[in-house]
Formats: structure tokens, sequence, C-alpha cells
């Protein structure tokens, strides 16, 4: 059964977000991390990751229903 979660990702990770992004399909039980590596979001550039506005980790899964919002680490000044 595919479900649907909306991602949001900032900065310098922009550049790998799906047209899709609104509603995009997943599998219910995936994990940010595999979820990282359809999108081929580098693991190395991920800072914070946000589900429904709360801190998680690459392990949290996934059901659908979901917003996630992905962060890099940035820099300044």
């Amino acid at each position: 059964m595919t479900c649907y979660i909306t991602i949001k990702l900032f900065a310098s990770l922009k550049r790998f977000l799906p047209a899709s992004s609104e509603n995009y399909p997943i599998e219910p039980g995936i994990t940010v991390n595999k979820l990282l590596e359809e999108l081929c979001v580098p693991r190395d550039e991920v800072k914070i990751i946000f589900i429904d506005g709360v801190k998680h980790d690459l392990g949290a899964i996934l059901n659908g229903g979901e917003r996630v919002g992905i962060f890099p680490a940035v820099g300044g000044g």
C-alpha cells in the first residue's frame, strides 16, 4: 500500500527536492535514511531532521501523512 508524505528540503539540500514533494509516495515503514537514499541526498550533508515539527534521527520510521523537514549544516560568520 502506498502512502504519501510532504517533504521540505532546505538551503543547499533544495536541489534534491522531488517534483512531487507535496505528495511524495512512500511504502509505510520506510526510514528517513532510506528516504534520503531514494532522493539521492548525501547523508553527510544532513544535519537536522524534523517530522511533524519534532526532531528525529535517520532511523525514524515514516508511515504516511507526515511532514518531513530536512536541514543541512548551515555555516555563518
